[in-house]
């Protein structure tokens, strides 16, 4: 176990590797050692005389409450931190890389990667203790000054890509808008066997007509949700059966499944195969929940008449902006009023404020 030794060193147990030419050591740290020992710059510090970006504290509640909630199944990723002078280390015997890392107690360790890790885990310590006693994996290099440092935080995040909304969604099994998302696509028409599950953009030859991302945004439409707002057992039920009795009504929906359209063609030709149109349906969707059966009877046979393509004129200035599908939130909330209007779904005096605005704007 890391430990403070009578050299007035940090101990740690560690494997020794070797990049470009220079020693790198993998260590396990306890977590009530963390905040202790790792340090990042201050904001006051220019950044130019800085090895990292300004720490977000936005970020930090979120990430802590992530440890908080889930003692028993979080993952956190290693830090890589720089250790300001020289370090020793102690191999098990004379042919090993494995062995303890000595530390000098005095040494400034700078974090690399990690530092609102390190933060969350500050934060997250005080609230669960218990997590002192875990570990974190810890990836050591012993600093050749500030230059060095600020290159490998470059070369640490230059090929660094964040994965696609669908594919986070599809593996996020704590978000219970992503379950929805999943079973929806898995089990509800219009979705299944036409979502794309790993990309958040549908290829213009694909066979897929919503992306999985798409489809957790529509939800939250749906039942006006918050970003981190979760759906009951009842709202579950309710998004099946809306999006169900919603497919019946998508003449060009319902064309694809059939196989009588490609879902390429359809998309190259109609608003209602794009996430504009999905979220836009969600909308109204939203207002169209809270109105007797025989209204919404009436508004859904209406919806069958609604003229989706690109070229008709009243998606001008609302889905289509200078002949080219939008994707903002103003567009989306354009196009929602004007399929409320087409179905005799009467906008508030609000919603019509609005679109007055956004349409002179």
């Amino acid at each position: 176990m890391s430990d403070l030794d009578n050299n007035y060193s940090y101990s740690f147990p560690a494997v020794r590797g070797q990049q470009a030419g220079k020693p790198f050591y993998i260590a396990t740290c306890p977590l009530r050692l963390i905040p202790r020992i790792f340090v990042y710059d201050e904001e006051e510090v220019p950044v130019e005389l800085r090895a990292q970006r300004t720490l977000n504290k936005n970020r930090i509640p979120e990430m802590a409450k992530y440890l908080v909630d889930s003692p028993k199944d979080y993952v956190f990723s290693a830090i890589t931190a720089s250790v300001g002078t020289e370090v020793s280390f102690v191999a098990a015997d004379s042919s090993s890389n494995l062995g303890m890392l000595k530390v000098p107690m005095d040494a400034q360790i700078l974090i690399n990667d990690g530092q609102h890790r390190r933060a969350a885990i500050e934060e997250a310590i005080k609230e669960r203790p218990e997590l002192c006693q875990d570990n974190i994996a810890v990836l050591f290099f012993v600093d050749e000054g500030l230059k060095r440092s600020q290159q490998m935080f470059a070369d640490l995040n230059k090929y660094a890509v964040r994965p696609s909304a669908s594919l986070s969604t599809l593996y996020d099994h704590r978000d219970q808008a992503a379950e929805l998302a999943r079973y929806l696509a898995l089990e509800c028409e219009p979705f299944i066997g036409f979502t794309e599950f790993e990309r958040s953009t549908i290829a213009s030859k694909s066979s897929k007509l919503f992306t999985l991302s798409g489809i957790k945004q529509a939800n939250k439409a749906l039942f006006g949700k918050g970003t981190k707002e979760g759906f009951s057992e009842t709202e579950r039920k309710v998004a099946v059966s809306f999006w169900r009795k919603l497919n019946q009504y998508m003449p060009e929906w319902l064309q694809v499944q059939n196989k009588q359209l490609s879902a390429a063609e359809l998309r190259q030709e109609y608003i209602c195969a794009h996430g504009i149109g999905l979220q836009a349906l969600a909308i109204v969707g939203h207002d169209l929940l809270k109105l007797s059966e025989s209204q919404q009877s009436k508004c859904y046979n209406q919806l069958q008449t609604i003229d989706w393509r690109k070229a008709n004129p009243a998606w001008k200035n609302r889905a289509m902006n200078h002949g080219r599908l939008s994707k903002a939130v103003s567009n989306i909330f354009l196009t929602a009023i004007e399929i409320k209007k087409q179905i005799g779904l009467t906008p508030s005096a609000e919603e019509l404020a609005k679109e007055k605005e956004l349409l002179n704007t």
